[in-house]
């Protein structure tokens, strides 16, 4: 490590600390030419390979631009995405990998997602897995329906019922 005051090519590490995150350790160094100190953040690097064969370093910025298209129009804040990307980049760290595939960057933001904002889910479900038809979108919600009964979050027939009142409002409204 280079020393920024007097350019030495050495240093001295006095003290190391990781941070609150856990993901950068924060360290103190002093130079032995010039005497002074300071500080350096070092992280680990977490690269992702395209389909292309090119690698370029992982962004939170770009999945949460990615997303944020899926979620164009639905009820989902700034804050909320930043979250989920940051989700993302946990669960790839996870994975032990300093290299990744872009696939599996797809695949790791659709859990989150499908958590978030099931509309955003399906579309970007429909763009990321390839849709081509719609017995593609007809799957991807018998299997949302399916995952959700099981916890009880809103059973399928309570919304039945508001589906049925709606042509009877509009009959009532015409007479």
């Amino acid at each position: 490590m280079h020393c920024p005051f007097c350019r030495h090519t050495d240093s001295r590490v006095v003290d190391s600390r990781t941070s609150d995150d856990g993901t950068t350790i924060r360290r103190r160094r002093q130079c032995p030419e010039c005497g002074r100190r300071f500080t350096t953040a070092e992280t680990a690097s977490l690269t992702v390979i395209k389909r292309s064969g090119v690698s370029e370093p992982f962004s939170r910025d770009k999945v949460i631009a990615g997303v944020r298209k899926a979620c164009q129009g639905r009820p989902v804040t700034d804050d909320q995405l930043a979250l989920l990307a940051q989700q993302v980049e946990e669960s790839i760290r996870a994975s032990g990998s300093a290299e990744i595939d872009a696939h599996e960057v797809g695949v790791a933001v659709l859990g989150p997602l499908r958590d978030l904002d099931e509309v955003a889910y399906l579309r970007f479900a429909s763009v990321y897995q390839g849709f081509e038809s719609l017995e593609d979108f007809e799957a991807a919600i018998t299997l949302l329906r399916a995952e959700r009964e099981p916890t009880g979050a809103e059973p399928a027939t309570s919304s039945e019922p508001a589906t049925s009142a709606e042509p009877a409002t509009a009959v009532r409204r015409g007479t």
